[in-house]
């Protein structure tokens, strides 16, 4: 019977547990019992088949995906166990205090016998404190263990919380039955209380009055109108002259995006802060530092800011260039400045100092924006202008800047509500970053080793007391244009010795050309070293807006905590005993991309790649010379090739060509020096090539195809997996596509594994025609998408998860999680600049349970 072990365990003479009975009914509850037994667990009981099933959560549940949380299997419990509280007497089984901590329902994904065979259940809770996306993996049993263990896991959604948020354990500790703690309900009977007598649940507590809307009028946050309104609802005195400059606002940068419904936060620009001046139509474009840059910017924008309804007006804003994927980039803004294009510039206004005579800045920073709103709202906006406002949230802050580091953004800033304008750096407004990202002062650079007249790399500095500290270099991130151009700029600066206060080591002397400490550089990278010097460091471009002088160490990190528990620029990086030659050569030219900084790319994300590259056949794109010269797929060795790139003989064609492959971080790096840049696995591994460890379904889109379709299309493949027992997971392509991989336990041999994709790919192309193609002529491809199912013979690649593309916009392939695809502007939104970040700032790896999700392909599709 499915209660006998539960029965066996205890007597019911001497404890209160109920003795219960194996229900008829069929329902969803879920419960967490907190147990202050020997030790201190949480028991996890989901209702199946008329019991509870039970698992003992040492510590308890956690909301930070990827964090696992060891969970034993016991026995099944009864359904009206679920509602038990109290105290079991010490020396019974289990004997301790009880807490009812959470009820609610439950709802597997899937059929959750299958889940539970198989070793991996998965489903929703929708409880008082528990809510969202979960996991229950089952690890391998090992010698002498008498129970199955296994990991509980929260699943990547809203309900999720990053690892520096409150811990839900800590935060809610009561009962939801009775509202005791555990030292309350020791001793007592269930639902009572030696002070009070019987506790009664207490009455719902009034609903909070909701903030007032952007706009709406209230007692003490008036949408701005013809008379000012200040924060002591006095009106203002006679109309304020309009200043010729206020000094920014500045934001302080902390580790952690901040809670809670005092602040609004805005998505960080990677552009240049200017406050628009406009007097009477004359308009003028003024830095942080009160520069004059009008006509810097080309007339679209003074003209967009000259038709603007008021006669005076100060305005707070940032000027960027956005790439493809919608996110703003620095690196493109230069070359816009730099070939005098102004089509791309927007205009992106989050702040009214002054309006017409009236001076804005002790009013709350909402009133602000509402005035702001309305001001370019009446500009008549058809979209065509470059005049943008930028929009607030008000969600939770760690929760908004997951989101926006996911996206590849640059971070976010948060502001205080109620705050007033106030110029300078304060701790009204902060600043949250997805990358380490802040201005070093230029006091050197080394000469380019494949020209003469460009720089190679930077050496870069800070001030500390007013002496110039070396921080180390920056060597990547410089288009062939800009590497020319930062040569002819700092010719004129040379001197012969160091400005640097510190004496440099032999090494970091080394081929350094000096300069004047006077011109800044923005640069991108991923922690310090032990030495204090910059780890992994890409140029993003000059910042003329900044005097060097001010030029200081921002002390906060990214404040995201990654997968694995710590930051990834805090996590030392794996070394490679390879020597790159010409390591500043570009690979990708325009997008500054060398190969070094390919290097350092796959150092900072080795764990991740390593799966599904190490010890496999291996197909390479290579581009010795980069992206605009001959590249060449090759799936043999040549002459010269590195010992760290091996050899491995095909059992199957014992007198060709071995095939390539790697071992470790050195053979990767190597495959660097030699121009790879595109890796392209076999679905099977060396020990095991004749039966394949996944599916690959490449959906490449015709033209006219949009993004929505290539969702709806991944989605539609994995349904059909999922209908057949199978796991789906899903990459973008670094291209136009996207990937569906399923993994697979290896049983079946390469005929069944490609006849089976075969018929799902046949099968959806015979459904619907007029969305899909199954065969390769790409004339029948135009308005269709076309499911590439040989991806799955023997000898066939697709490209690594995680693998640079020899494509313009240095792209990479990159897995993602189901709910992700919906935001994504395209398939080549992650790049070799912005993946790292996008790592370190996932609290759960959408891929994790890759091989634990594995099973055998459906015996019933196997086709011979």
């Amino acid at each position: 019977m499915a209660l006998d072990t539960y029965r066996r365990k205890r007597n019911f003479d001497a404890t209160p547990e109920p003795r219960g009975r194996a229900a008829r009914r069929t329902g969803h509850s879920y419960l967490i019992q907190k147990h202050a037994a020997r030790r201190l667990h949480y028991d996890l009981r989901l209702e199946l088949d008329g019991v509870l099933k039970s698992w003992a959560v040492t510590r308890g549940p956690s909301l930070v995906p990827g964090d696992k949380r060891l969970a034993v299997e016991v026995e099944d419990h009864p359904l009206d166990y679920g509602s038990f509280e109290g105290t079991i007497p010490k020396g019974e089984y289990g004997g301790g205090t009880v807490l009812l901590w959470d009820t609610g329902t439950w709802e597997p994904v899937g059929d959750p016998h299958k889940g539970l065979k198989k070793g991996h259940l998965e489903f929703s809770i929708d409880g008082e404190k528990l809510h969202g996306h979960w996991h229950l993996v089952r690890m391998p049993r090992k010698t002498g263990e008498s129970r199955d263990n296994w990991l509980l896991i929260k699943g990547e959604d809203e309900a999720a919380r990053d690892a520096g948020a409150p811990d839900i354990l800590e935060e809610r500790p009561e009962s939801v039955k009775t509202g005791r703690d555990l030292d309350a309900i020791a001793g007592e009977m269930p639902g009572w209380s030696s002070r009070t007598g019987r506790l009664k649940p207490d009455p719902p507590a009034a609903p909070a009055q909701p903030a007032p809307k952007d706009g709406a009028k209230t007692a003490g946050n008036a949408a701005v109108g013809k008379t000012a309104t200040s924060r002591t609802g006095r009106k203002s005195a006679a109309a304020v002259p309009l200043p010729d400059f206020v000094a920014p606002a500045l934001a302080t940068l902390v580790a952690k995006a901040p809670g809670g419904a005092g602040w609004v936060h805005e998505i960080k620009f990677d552009g240049y802060r200017l406050e628009a001046r406009i007097d009477h139509g004359e308009v003028r474009l003024l830095t942080r530092s009160g520069l004059d840059w009008t006509g810097r910017f080309g007339p679209e924008l003074v003209t967009a800011l000259a038709r603007l309804p008021a006669e005076t007006a100060l305005i707070d804003g940032e000027v960027v260039v956005e790439t493809g994927s919608g996110a703003s980039s620095f690196s493109a803004l230069q070359q816009d400045l730099s070939e005098g294009r102004s089509d791309r510039m927007r205009f992106y206004a989050f702040d009214l100092l002054h309006l017409d005579g009236r001076d804005l800045t002790a009013e709350t920073l909402i009133v602000r924006k509402v005035a702001l709103q309305e001001l370019l709202a009446k500009a008549g906006d058809d979209g065509s202008l470059p005049l943008r406002f930028n929009e607030h949230f008000e969600e939770d802050g760690a929760t908004m800047l997951r989101h926006a580091c996911r996206l590849s953004l640059e971070g976010l800033v948060s502001k205080r509500r109620d705050g007033r304008y106030r110029s300078g750096r304060s701790k009204d407004w902060l600043k949250s970053k997805c990358a380490e990202r802040q201005e070093f002062v230029i006091g050197g650079y080394v000469r380019s080793s494949v020209s003469a007249h460009a720089i190679g790399s930077l050496v870069l500095g800070v001030f500390e007391d007013g002496r110039l500290r070396h921080v180390g270099r920056v060597g990547t991130g410089y288009s062939a244009r800009m590497a020319e151009e930062l040569f002819r700029l700092l010719q004129p600066l040379i001197r012969d010795d160091s400005a640097f206060a510190e004496r440099l080591s032999a090494q970091e002397k080394r081929g350094v050309v000096f300069v004047e400490p006077s011109l800044v550089a923005e640069v991108e990278f991923r922690g310090w070293t032990g030495e204090q010097h910059l780890r992994h460091a890409s140029y993003r471009g000059l910042r003329d807006d900044k005097p060097a002088a001010e030029v200081v160490r921002e002390q906060a990190g990214t404040g995201s905590e990654p997968m694995g528990g710590k930051p990834m620029a805090d996590r030392p990086m794996p070394a490679s005993t390879v020597t790159l030659t010409h390591p500043d050569r570009l690979y990708w030219p325009e997008d500054g991309v060398t190969k070094q900084g390919l290097a350092d790319y796959y150092a900072q994300i080795w764990r991740f790649i390593a799966p599904f590259v190490v010890a496999r056949p291996l197909a390479l794109l290579r581009c010795p010379d980069g992206i605009t010269e001959a590249c060449f797929f090759q799936k043999h060795a040549w002459r010269g090739i590195n010992k760290a790139i091996r050899q491995v003989p095909d059992p199957k064609d014992k007198g060709g060509e071995p095939l390539l492959s790697i071992r470790d971080l050195d053979g990767l790096i190597a495959l660097v020096q030699a121009g790879t840049l595109e890796i392209h696995p076999w679905g099977a591994p060396l020990g095991g090539l004749e039966k394949p460890d996944m599916l690959i379904f490449d959906l490449d889109p015709g033209d006219g195809v949009g993004w929505a379709q290539m969702v709806a299309a991944a989605r539609a493949v994995r349904d059909r997996l999922e209908a057949d027992g199978l796991t789906a997971l899903v990459k973008t392509s670094g291209g136009k596509g996207l990937h569906v991989v399923t993994p697979l336990a290896p049983k079946a041999g390469w005929p069944a594994a490609k006849a089976y994709a075969k018929t799902l790919a046949d099968a959806m192309a015979a459904e619907q025609p007029e969305d899909f193609v199954s065969v390769a002529t790409k004339a029948k491809r135009n308005g269709r998408i076309f499911i590439d199912y040989l991806r799955n013979a023997r000898g066939a690649t697709a490209v690594a998860p995680y693998s640079s593309r020899a494509r313009p916009g240095a792209a990479v392939s990159m897995p993602v999680a189901w709910e992700e695809l919906d935001r994504l502007a395209g398939a080549a939104q992650f790049t070799i600049a912005n993946g790292p970040a996008r790592l370190a700032e996932r609290s759960a790896d959408p891929w994790e349970d890759f091989r634990v999700a594995a099973v055998p392909l459906p015996a019933s599709k196997r086709k011979p």
